[in-house]
């Protein structure tokens, strides 16, 4: 059997660069929404709208550099790694940029209000899903580094334990999501019932966005053990 890592030098048009930086322009889209969520807690919608705009830029050039990578990657043989592995992980990290740009569509479009009382604890959920996908970039960006070792030594171990760490964090945002959901559930009865039922949708796609980083360390950790 012809060893990957030389496959990979002979065809030096590797997909994984493209999709590395598909992924470094998925978390700038995703990182977003920190500032998004101070500005709602701030009441300056001029600057939800702001950040709603910037997010939405990111998306449309992430999703550029998809339907790209999608129309040049081979058919052939000689790719270093599975081609529908390639695009499954293109298709999750696409989706983690969609989640980020309906979040951010709908706090502006109804001009979202989160509850005091939520603030601290909705802030840090946030946070802990924006370090999701910060960690399944790190992952990502070994990629190249894999191939070229052809899946084998440290390199294994290094990405394994990122991959660790990032069912940790996805673990904690579960957690978050949970505590959450609670202190709503405390002020539901106060709220308007349509805001409550948007509150509710809002944590759920926040957190979407640290489940799906967390599907793409999983599918990661598939082509490791392949």
């Amino acid at each position: 059997m012809i060893p990957r890592s030389y496959i990979y030098r002979l065809f030096g048009a590797s997909p994984v660069r493209p999709l590395q930086k598909h992924m470094a322009k998925v978390f700038a889209c995703v990182s977003e929404l920190a500032p998004l969520f101070e500005s709602v807690f701030a009441r300056d919608f001029d600057k939800v709208a702001q950040c709603q705009q910037n997010i939405l830029t990111m998306e449309h050039e992430a999703d550029a550099m998809k339907k790209a990578l999608r129309q040049k990657l081979p058919t052939g043989l000689f790719l270093p790694v599975s081609r529908r592995d390639l695009l499954e992980v293109l298709t999750m990290q696409d989706r983690i940029a969609n989640t980020a740009k309906d979040i951010a569509g709908l706090i502006l479009g109804r001009k979202m209000m989160i509850p005091a009382i939520m603030e601290e604890r909705f802030m840090a959920f946030v946070r802990r899903n924006i370090d999701a996908t910060a960690q399944a970039q790190k992952a990502i960006d070994e990629f190249d580094e894999l191939i070229e070792t052809g899946f084998r030594g440290g390199e294994v171990a290094l990405v394994e334990g990122m991959i660790r760490t990032l069912d940790e964090i996805e673990s904690e945002t579960d957690a978050l999501q949970v505590e959450v959901r609670h202190i709503l559930l405390a002020i539901e009865k106060e709220l308007p019932p349509i805001d409550a039922m948007f509150l509710y949708n809002i944590i759920d796609w926040v957190g979407d966005v640290g489940d799906t980083a967390q599907r793409v360390g999983s599918r990661l950790q598939l082509m490791l053990a392949s």
